[in-house]
């Protein structure tokens, strides 16, 4: 009884200081949904997302395959490899962004929004239903824990990432702000807020957030860890008592009652278990495995459905990426040279199957690709750094940066030998040489374990097109978590890298190729990128609200790292590829892809 009436103490208390706060000051707007599109998706009295079955049923199992280690629950910080499986599933943020809506946010901790029309805070109403696994309430306490631990403890990313908010205070028990600082700018910055995962202060009282730990963290999400195994599997129950199970951001979402990670080293063993019937579906990332690896009576008799399902999201950008904190790749004509060496095409029909295509913007799939030669709005903006950009990219066709197919790999070759000449590099001794120092030009490429042996063959003529030009070329493959350690700490020539799709580029922009996060442990910018002009669309992107701009600002970004040369892009599929035992039902959801949480058992 006494528990009872404390509980409807707390809710009384904290319902009146939402009331307050949402009458107290005309500078602020409440708002059911955030969005940086003119016209969100969803209305305040939508009942489900389109792309979810909101009547699925519950129940079953599902066994599933993640790749590499896991010593830890906590993915936001430096040290330790995380399961992002578990933070994924036990913790829930302040709101959700649907995959249809990428621009938009709605409500699940956060009940409502607020947003100062001076832009000096956003500001979260907290949902007074939201509670953690252990049935506490989630507070402001807990999100001024979250936020304030990830910026001081977390990842040394996320400081810079959120460098805009200069603190978080809590109103009232379920009313926190985020005030911003002065003359800051960044349209998207309420929606990354959004995305805050909450963790329970109290939670953390006597362990230290920068530690990593195997004991997980009190979760607030729709799954509890049922039990695991560091490196070898996770198990994940539905938590029946979830709190937000009836909300209209949740309904359709995890059927399952059961839900089990099991890990691997390499992406062929799982496709075995498969087969076995150790795991339950299995996306493919091979062209040749899709080709011909699935030629067994489980296919044709149809126990095992193979899909390849068409979708129009932004293409994951993958490609092999220069470390341009060595000297001997420093400079756009060398990284040139070495790309032309690269044969896409061929790679394509010799050992892909034709299943993919080129990427060949930052952007592919979405608006934002820079085409053909700048105009309008984009030749505005570039002719302003014009004295700070190659020549050429005012004149030279995007289309024209990439190694043309109708000439043979011999005619490539002489393209890539007069771009080493310009870079200082010739002959001596059959050997491709600096000049003025008479270093040979070696470098190696790092792959890791999981997908070794599919690059190895992509990688062996690529590196003999290199030694005909007297370039000496080595491959290592990685452990996982070796792999990892290098590319966190920048100790490589060369790596197989990338990013998912992104549908609005936006604050992500000064990790993955902003001056600041060059030196940063553990950033995105691993090509060790420091330009001046790069900084500098990248904020004018942040700050425009003004969507014609913003393109052409995206546009503008997306050219200037193309004629730099960075990367030698890798390929891309527009399908999901997946195969899985026949025993599962999933909503019509294929402009969005494949997401396993609407899916459920067939009954």
């Amino acid at each position: 009884m006494k528990k009872r009436i404390k509980t409807f103490l707390f809710l009384l208390f904290t319902f009146f200081n939402i009331s307050f706060a949402y009458s107290k000051d005309n500078n602020v707007v409440i708002t059911d949904v955030l969005s940086i599109t003119d016209y969100p998706l969803y209305t305040t009295e939508f009942k489900s997302f389109v792309y979810v079955n909101p009547n699925a049923p519950k129940g079953g199992k599902i066994v599933l395959p993640a790749y590499g280690t896991f010593d830890n629950f906590n993915p936001y910080i430096f040290k330790g490899t995380a399961s992002p499986e578990a933070t994924n599933l036990t913790i829930d943020s302040l709101a959700v962004t649907p995959a249809d809506d990428v621009g938009s946010a709605y409500p699940l901790i956060a009940q409502k929004f607020e947003l100062s029309k001076d832009k000096s805070f956003v500001g979260f109403f907290i949902n007074p239903k939201a509670k953690f696994h252990d049935g506490t309430p989630i507070t402001a306490d807990d999100v001024v824990f979250s936020f304030n631990s990830l910026i001081t403890k977390g990842s040394p990313i996320y400081k810079f990432y959120y460098q805009d908010v200069e603190k978080v205070v809590k109103i009232s028990p379920l009313h926190v702000r985020f005030y911003i600082k002065k003359g800051a700018k960044n349209r998207e910055l309420p929606l990354i807020l959004s995305a805050l995962k909450i963790f329970s202060h109290k939670d953390f009282a006597n362990k230290d957030y920068a530690t990593p730990s195997l004991t997980p963290p009190l979760g607030s999400g729709p799954y509890k860890i049922k039990s695991f195994e560091a490196g070898k599997y996770i198990t994940f129950k539905r938590n029946n008592d979830y709190w937000a199970k009836d909300l209209p951001t949740r309904k359709g979402f995890f059927n399952f009652e059961e839900i089990k990670y099991d890990y691997y080293q390499d992406t062929t063993v799982s496709l075995q278990a498969l087969f076995a019937g150790n795991i339950d579906v299995r996306y493919e990332y091979i062209a040749k495995s899709w080709a011909t690896g699935y030629d067994n009576d489980l296919i044709t008799q149809g126990k095992i459905k193979k899909q390849a399902i068409p979708h129009s999201r932004p293409a994951t950008t993958q490609y092999f990426a220069f470390n341009t904190r060595k000297e001997k790749l420093s400079s756009p004509d060398v990284r040139k040279a070495i790309e032309l060496a690269f044969n896409f095409s061929w790679a394509n029909k010799n050992l892909f199957y034709n299943q993919y295509h080129r990427l060949n913007s930052f952007f592919t799939n979405t608006p934002y690709r820079a085409t053909h030669t700048p105009k309008d709005t984009e030749l505005t903006i570039l002719q302003e750094y014009k004295d700070k950009l190659p020549p050429e990219i005012f004149t030279t066709p995007v289309e024209n940066l990439f190694r043309d197919d109708s000439l043979s790999d011999r005619e490539n070759l002489k393209l890539a030998i007069q771009h080493l000449k310009l870079a200082g590099y010739d002959f001596i001794n059959e050997k491709m040489c600096n000049i003025k120092t008479g270093e040979p030009l070696e470098f190696e490429i790092i792959i890791n374990s999981a997908n070794g042996n599919s690059f190895t063959r992509v990688l062996l003529p690529f590196i003999e097109n290199l030694r005909k030009i007297g370039i000496k070329v080595t491959t290592r493959v990685l452990e996982i978590n070796t792999y990892k350690n290098k590319l966190d700490k920048f100790d490589f020539d060369i790596i197989v890298s990338g990013f998912g799709g992104i549908s609005l580029p936006g604050t992500e922009q000064k990790d993955l190729w902003g001056s600041k996060s060059a030196d940063i442990y553990g950033s995105n910018n691993i090509i060790g990128i420091k330009n001046p002009v790069i900084d500098s669309l990248i904020q004018k992107l942040i700050e425009t609200e003004d969507n014609i701009l913003y393109t052409a600002y995206v546009k503008a970004l997306d050219r200037v790292l193309l004629f730099n040369h960075y990367v030698i892009f890798n390929w891309y599929s527009a399908t999901d590829r997946i195969a899985y035992w026949d025993k599962f039902s999933q909503p019509d959801n294929a402009s969005t892809g494949i997401d396993i949480n609407t899916w459920w058992i067939k009954e």
